[in-house]
């Protein structure tokens, strides 16, 4: 399940699964792409209640971040449990998004 926040001109999609896997990444997707429409820019992704994410989740994000990159915005992460970490990590993925320890440093980023 993915609840979506929108905290100003932000949105965020929370992760509210232990395991993200194609359902949830089809879930995602067509969120993002609907926020994306509606024109927001500034996405976070929060996984703080992640303990897996599959390849088709990380696929689902990489492809949003080109998707919202385009437009001048961005996609960024937040709430990584220490298997997640370790799944960005072995994907060198940690260097492709820009991740927070919490939902308030990641909206502050936005803003600066």
């Amino acid at each position: 399940m993915i609840i979506e926040e929108r905290i100003g001109d932000v949105i965020v999609e929370i992760i509210n699964v232990e395991r993200a896997s194609v359902k949830e990444a089809e879930e995602l997707k067509a969120k993002l792409i609907d926020a994306i429409d509606d024109g927001y820019k500034k996405i976070i992704i929060d996984l703080s209640e992640c303990d897996f994410v599959d390849s088709s989740f990380l696929g689902v994000l990489v492809n949003s971040l080109k998707k919202v990159v385009k437009l001048e915005g961005d996609l960024k992460l937040v709430g990584f449990r220490p298997a997640v970490r370790a799944m960005f990590e072995l994907t060198r993925l940690f260097r492709v998004f820009e991740s927070f320890s919490n939902l308030q440093e990641a909206v502050k980023s936005y803003t600066h």
